[in-house]
């Protein structure tokens, strides 16, 4: 068989010698030489040829000796994706009715008093912030579908998550994807389409909403009431300055350095003035263009196999695991001293997303395009990144009870981690027992 193998391989890398077995994989095959093309011509070329005798092929670089290393296993990754499109239907149905559910409980025309059967009674009303806010999200979900599906990798259609709770009647969405990445190339194409796709479409979204909106002073609410603040992030209060032509929230004066520095920093970390300051009261569409925004900001976290971490390991391979305890207690302090729903978002990184598979081929480097790209996507994280994501206000407390963040977005957090553990056990192997990858995509 390794005769067939280097046979097969001959006109794309010149064989220096051949291993049977290694400690790791006892029935692998290890070639080790030089390419003779470059390496994101020739992998594609190599795994196809190797996959017809059966075996699965990775490429590395062994800096030491300063050989290639093809090293092929028994056994082939699926080419297809289980097909069920009934379970993606379903969700995403229930999903639209969950958030035209949310929209209609923040229309303007619903009665004091109502209850949440009135609600289900004119779900109507909930139209303009469904239709945004599952644009959005379809949006960087299919980002990531049609990626995979250019890189002919096995993908699922996207399983939308119902939560018909405020602020925002769902937790995003996963898709599936069964096989490994080729290469970083494809890791960054996949991981950064769906968080392009939806910034795009969240940022038009978020300015027609704040051009219905209107700014009124803040106060606090009356006793057993409370009022739910959404957070800001630097490109929210630039697109808040530039409609409204104000640092919102804060105090409606028209901004000047450096008192206008001082604004913008006290609305980032939530500590604007509640009593005498101004703030938008958003539209529906406004609020599900915020969610937008948000939804990048969290998927981009620089991280495991979030979307920024495929960023980040297509800029730096297995150097990102660095950033992974530094981020994970940031977000621990985060939690300490800004939001607590970060606590729960460290618990999910540290339980599921401390690390990131390796490519197929891990030879091939971005090019300088693509390393632009990558660039550019760590740029939107920064502006879109927002250190507390909800303040609820209850009566004269301007400081959100773990209970009450936690049902906001940390609540959300956990059951999404819950899923995300729960697909993952459900996912197959190749009958081959070649172990499947697995990336989840959220929205």
């Amino acid at each position: 068989m390794a005769d067939e193998i280097e046979h097969a391989v001959g006109h794309l890398f010149t064989v220096q010698d051949v291993t049977l077995g290694i400690p790791e994989q006892p029935d692998a095959i290890r070639l080790r030489g030089h390419l003779n093309v470059p390496s994101h011509q020739a992998y594609p070329q190599i795994a196809d040829s190797v996959r017809k005798i059966g075996y699965t092929t990775t490429l590395r670089h062994d800096s030491e000796s300063g050989l290639d290393v093809l090293l092929a296993v028994p056994g082939v990754l699926p080419q297809k994706s289980d097909a069920r499109p009934w379970v993606n239907i379903v969700l995403y149905v229930l999903t639209v009715l969950s958030t035209l559910f949310v929209g209609a409980s923040w229309s303007d025309q619903v009665p004091a008093g109502a209850d949440e059967l009135w609600l289900l009674q004119h779900l109507w009303l909930g139209w303009p912030f469904a239709l945004s806010l599952m644009t959005i999200l379809t949006g960087h979900e299919l980002g990531h579908y049609f990626a995979g599906r250019y890189y002919k990798v096995p993908v699922s259609l996207p399983y939308f998550i119902p939560w018909p709770i405020p602020p925002l009647g769902t937790m995003g969405a996963v898709i599936v994807m069964k096989g490994q990445s080729i290469n970083r190339r494809q890791v960054l194409t996949v991981g950064a389409a769906g968080p392009l796709a939806g910034f795009i479409l969240a940022v038009p979204i978020l300015i027609l909403g704040l051009s219905l909106s209107t700014v009124e002073p803040m106060s606090l609410p009356g006793p057993g009431s409370m009022v739910m603040l959404e957070g800001n992030s630097l490109l929210y209060l630039l697109l808040k300055l530039a409609v409204f032509g104000k640092i919102l929230p804060g105090s409606g004066l028209d901004p000047a350095f450096p008192a206008a520095t001082k604004e913008i920093v006290a609305a980032l970390f939530g500590a604007a003035p509640i009593v005498g300051g101004y703030d938008v009261i958003i539209h529906p569409v406004a609020l599900a263009g915020w969610a937008g925004l948000l939804v990048t900001a969290l998927n981009l976290l620089p991280v495991g196999q979030l979307d920024g971490g495929h960023v980040m390991y297509s800029l730096l391979g297995k150097r990102a695991r660095l950033f992974t305890w530094p981020i994970v207690i940031l977000l621990v302090l985060m939690g300490i001293f800004l939001w607590s729903g970060w606590f729960l978002w460290a618990g999910l990184i540290f339980l599921f997303g401390r690390s990131h598979p390796e490519p197929l081929d891990d030879v091939t480097r971005l090019g300088p395009a693509q390393k632009i790209i990558a660039v550019l996507v760590l740029v939107i994280f920064l502006l879109v990144f927002t250190p507390v994501p909800l303040q609820v206000i209850a009566g004269e407390s301007s400081l959100p009870e773990f209970g009450q963040a936690a049902n906001c977005l940390g609540l959300p957090a956990l059951v999404l981690g819950i899923t995300f553990w729960l697909i993952r056990r459900m996912r197959g192997k190749p009958s081959n027992g070649i172990p499947s990858r697995h990336r989840s995509g959220r929205g």
